[in-house]
């Protein structure tokens, strides 16, 4: 037991990572890629296309719980000792997270004339989520035994993760209905080459002395699923066709279909002030390939001074008596996931800085009229658990008549309280460049860091020829 929680927690620090919150990239209209954060977003390209693959790349990893440090730190505390301080200084609320996103193409075009302007964009990415709670009870449990715990519940309902790798293929439409509000949407077709979820789980384990000496008497209680689509075939012995390749193919274009949708808009109740908000991601999955359903349910009563799991083999062995208790049932029927729908809202004030009109875009309206903003946004992300949460604020800088944009950012979310990230857009001729990254103080020793992401991507942007 002691080595299977070892083997659990090294993966969850290999895989600690996400938050799924975009905020630098979010309302940063420099980047034709800000239009996926908001399909309602103020724009005035002309038409844009992205380089196929090198578009959109980005990757979010973050950890509420704890940081590679706490168990790899070179400080002479004895690793056995790190590991319990790690299992014990976490919760059940403690997340474990990756996103990692690859844009495959992407581009837009302007329609109607400049006062009665509307966009069409389109696209596809290939997207990696995954989402762990720390299974905190089950873990203790897997440390110590139930020894020094006799009467406690051990909670199994702590075990909830899911992951899953998907490709989105979308078309958006965004138009100016009246001079300060635009509106967006935008249509998702999803494909889903593997996923497993195990999120609705409950049971418990609890030992209590019983009335003769040295008898205890040990119930579980499960009632425990995993639901997998697209990776039964790639465990089974028996197939041949999981290799590498079959794989990747999977991860870029699926067999399981689902839809979904984004809406988005940008007001202006003064020129200079602006509100935005969006809701991404609203679908569902439906799974039907390559399906297998794990359920552990059941009721086990044990009495005795301790369960005999060595000996697996002998009929009325304790095992064997846990087997038929709770058995291990495999199902092959259809199933549904809804993907993690996220909010954003933003409140931005512009303005121009003390030189007047000397920088001055006099060619746009709205939002880049300015060469200075500062704003706040706010972002919720569902969970299996409580939404995920996050508040940024911000300052965006327009320079050399938009040909350089920068945003600076500070968020305070469940993974760190000093997060302060970076942007930069460059436009030379109609080649556009952006890098974006998050956590910057953290990258002094990234082994402590609980968060980081980072963004990066090449597009062509055109604009009319008076601009």
């Amino acid at each position: 037991m002691r080595k299977a929680s070892l083997i659990l927690l090294l993966s969850l620090v290999a895989i600690r990572s996400w938050s799924q919150n975009k905020q630098i990239l979010y309302n940063f209209t420099a980047v034709p890629q800000s239009m996926m954060t908001n399909p309602g977003a103020d724009y005035d390209y002309k038409f844009y296309f992205g380089i196929p693959f090198l578009s959109g790349i980005s990757a979010n990893v973050g950890s509420s719980g704890f940081s590679a440090y706490d168990l790899f730190a070179d400080n002479a505390v004895d690793f056995n000792t790190k590991l319990r301080n790690v299992v014990f200084s976490t919760t059940n609320n403690d997340k474990l997270v990756v996103n990692e996103q690859l844009e495959i193409f992407n581009g837009g075009f302007r329609v109607g004339d400049w006062d009665n302007r509307a966009y069409v964009s389109f696209g596809m990415y290939q997207e990696f989520d995954m989402l762990t709670y720390v299974p905190k009870d089950p873990l203790i449990l897997a440390l110590d035994g139930n020894q020094n715990y006799l009467g406690k519940s051990f909670n199994l309902g702590d075990i909830s993760a899911k992951a899953e790798a998907v490709s989105v293929l979308h078309l958006g439409f965004h138009k100016k209905v009246k001079e300060n509000l635009i509106l967006g949407a935008r249509g998702k077709i999803y494909t889903s080459g593997f996923n497993a979820t195990s999120t609705r789980n409950s049971g418990y384990i609890y030992t209590i002395p019983s009335t003769v000496n040295n008898i205890y008497e040990q119930v579980i209680y499960s009632d425990l699923q995993l639901q997998t689509s697209g990776i039964a075939s790639y465990i089974d012995d028996n197939n041949q066709n999981n290799d590498a390749k079959s794989a990747v193919k999977k991860a870029f274009l699926g067999s399981d279909l689902g839809l979904g949708f984004d809406l988005g808009l940008t007001y202006y109740p003064q020129k200079h002030i602006q509100l935005t908000a969006s809701m991404l991601d609203v679908g569902f999955i439906t799974h039907s390939k390559d399906v297998k359903t794990y359920n552990f349910k059941g009721y086990y009563n044990y009495q005795g001074i301790n369960p005999d799991f060595t000996t697996i083999n002998t009929s009325g062995s304790s095992f064997s008596d846990f087997q038929e208790s709770i058995p291990l049932d495999t199902t092959f029927a259809k199933y549904r996931t809804w993907r993690p729908v996220k909010l954003n809202a933003s409140y931005q004030y512009s303005f121009n800085d003390a030189r007047g009109s000397a920088d001055c875009n006099c060619f746009n309206s709205g939002d880049e009229a300015y060469q200075n903003a500062i704003g706040a946004q706010l972002f919720l992300m569902s969970t299996p658990k409580t939404p995920m949460t996050a508040l940024t604020a911000y300052y965006r800088r327009s320079m050399f008549q938009n040909h350089l944009n920068f945003k600076a950012t500070y968020t305070i979310d469940s993974f760190s309280y000093t997060n302060l990230g970076f942007g930069l857009a460059a436009n030379i001729g109609a080649f556009n460049i952006y890098l974006m990254a998050d956590n910057l103080l953290e990258y002094r020793d990234v082994s402590k860091a609980n968060s980081l992401s980072f963004q990066l991507g090449l597009n062509f942007v055109f604009h009319d020829k008076d601009e």
